[in-house]
């Protein structure tokens, strides 16, 4: 016999969550097909994206290049202490040596002095601090004794001094392999947007920095603004010189530069040595807050953080090495922020 049971019918909780789960489907289905695709940045979007990392880049490259510069001034420290200790351990080994002759002597005769018995087997601090018993030594052997003294206290500080150094060699290796690879992570992500251009984009973006790099080198007006020294003016002409030169990070010369390292070789061959990076040579000669005073040769800093730098030129010109993808050359100084010159 067929059942006559009615069908169960869904709860009313379940048909209020089945319903709420179909409107927000529908609802979803709708803003998908009404939402608008995102759009592909514009050529001019991805050159600003791409200038504000290279301005990054350019902030680590020179915390890069003052850990590298610190990392080897520390390395010539280093092996100066230990050239030091090496020289002191021998003068110090001569004075031992010379003592224990002469308490050879004394022992071959028979008459070798307690002082020196007990020196030949423990630290002369010890008994030199006790003068009851130097009183029995010679005046030759306490110079002697003493002698050896402050050479065991001199080589130790210095060792002291190079554990010390090397410490801070490692540490600061390590900073320098961080700044590095943020640089490189910085370079790497603006050629990731500039890869991302059509061929057509990539193109001007080229002739465009192509333009710059040219016109900068053949029609600047320098005018007829006042000289600097002459060792100023011998950095300026230096770095003239390497006009259309290209901006590698790190790089000090002669055939490619960073915005330091170009101002730095420079003055080197005007027979001046200033320091590498653009936060040192912000304080490295007397500053010009005012651009009405500056002459050529001096040094321009620009951004809050002075880590760009370059040499006025006349006519609110700079000569510099901007950053990656440019060469050096001039431009007008209100495209950065300047912030004061340094006359060197």
């Amino acid at each position: 016999m067929a059942s006559h049971r009615r069908p169960k019918q869904p709860s009313r909780a379940r048909v209020t969550v089945l319903t709420t789960a179909a409107a927000a489907a529908v609802a979803f289905s709708a803003q998908a097909a009404n939402a608008a695709p995102s759009e592909k940045p514009t050529k001019d979007e991805v050159k600003a994206k791409v200038d504000k990392l290279y301005e990054q880049a350019e902030q680590a490259t020179e915390k890069y290049n003052g850990a590298k510069e610190k990392q080897e001034k520390l390395q010539k420290e280093i092996s100066t202490i230990q050239d030091n200790v090496a020289r002191g351990q021998e003068e110090l080994n001569e004075l031992r040596d010379s003592i224990g002759m002469a308490a050879a002597a004394q022992y071959r005769t028979g008459t070798i002095d307690s002082s020196l018995q007990l020196f030949l087997s423990s630290n002369p601090d010890d008994y030199l601090d006790k003068a009851s018993t130097a009183d029995q030594l010679s005046a030759q052997q306490v110079e002697a004794l003493k002698k050896i003294q402050e050479k065991q206290r001199e080589l130790a500080q210095e060792r002291s001094e190079a554990s010390e150094k090397l410490k801070d060699l490692a540490s600061t290796r390590t900073e320098l392999g961080k700044k590095k690879q943020e640089v490189q992570g910085k370079l790497a992500e603006a050629q990731k947007l500039l890869n991302s251009l059509t061929a057509a984009e990539k193109a001007a973006l080229a002739a465009e920095q192509d333009r710059a790099n040219r016109s900068s080198s053949s029609r600047v007006d320098l005018g007829d603004a006042p000289a600097g020294s002459s060792r100023a003016m011998a950095a300026f002409q230096a770095a003239q010189s390497k006009i259309g030169s290209p901006y590698v990070y790190g790089a000090s010369g002669p055939s490619s530069f960073d915005c330091s390292g170009l101002t730095s070789w420079a003055y080197a061959q005007a027979g001046v040595s200033i320091p590498r990076t653009s936060q040192a040579q912000a304080n490295a000669g007397t500053r010009i807050y005012s651009q009405s005073d500056l002459r050529v040769g001096d040094l321009v800093i620009f951004y809050g953080d002075l880590h760009h730098v370059g040499f006025y030129a006349g006519n609110g010109q700079v000569l510099h090495a901007p950053r990656t993808g440019t060469t050096v050359r001039y431009e007008s100084i209100n495209n950065m922020p300047f912030q004061f010159g340094v006359r060197i």
